[in-house]
C-alpha cells in the first residue's frame, strides 16, 4: 500500500507533466484546502517575443481578475537576459478550486492562444513555512 505522499508526489509529478505539455493547468482535486493558494508561474521566453509575452499575460491578467477567487498578482521579469524563466509570474487565489475554473474559463476563451511558442511551468503552492 503506497503512503498518501507517495500518492500525492506522484499526482503532483503528473500534474506538472500535464500543465508543461498541455499549456493549461490540471491542477487538483486531491488538494485538501480551503486556505489560500500561490500560483507560481514560470515563462521560457524567445528573446524575440518578450514583449509579446507580457501583452499576453496583460490579457490573461484581466480575464481571471474578474473570477471568482481571485486575489492578486504580480509579474516578475528576470534580471539577467541568461535567465531561462524570463517572466515569473506569482498570484493568490482563495482555493484551488476557485483557481481550476478560473483556468478552465480561460481556456475557453482563446486567450491561451497568444501563448503559442511560450512555455510556462504552473503549480499551485500552499505555505509550509514563514518568518515568525
Amino acid at each position: 500500500m503506497t503512503s498518501l505522499w507517495t500518492r500525492r508526489a506522484i499526482h503532483l509529478a503528473a500534474l506538472s507533466f500535464l500543465t508543461a505539455n498541455l499549456g493549461v493547468s490540471a491542477m487538483a482535486s486531491e488538494i485538501n484546502t480551503k486556505a489560500p493558494v500561490t500560483l507560481i508561474n514560470s515563462f521560457e521566453v524567445p528573446e524575440d517575443r518578450l514583449a509579446d509575452a507580457v501583452r499576453s499575460w496583460e490579457q490573461a491578467r484581466d480575464f481571471l481578475k474578474e473570477q471568482p477567487g481571485y486575489i492578486t498578482t504580480r509579474l516578475h521579469q528576470s534580471l539577467s537576459p541568461q535567465a531561462k524563466f524570463q517572466l515569473v509570474n506569482i498570484a493568490l487565489w482563495e482555493s484551488p478550486d476557485a483557481y481550476q475554473a478560473a483556468i478552465q474559463k480561460l481556456g475557453k476563451s482563446g486567450i491561451v492562444a497568444e501563448f503559442k511558442g511560450i512555455d510556462f511551468h504552473a503549480a499551485l503552492y500552499t505555505v509550509i513555512r514563514e518568518d515568525e
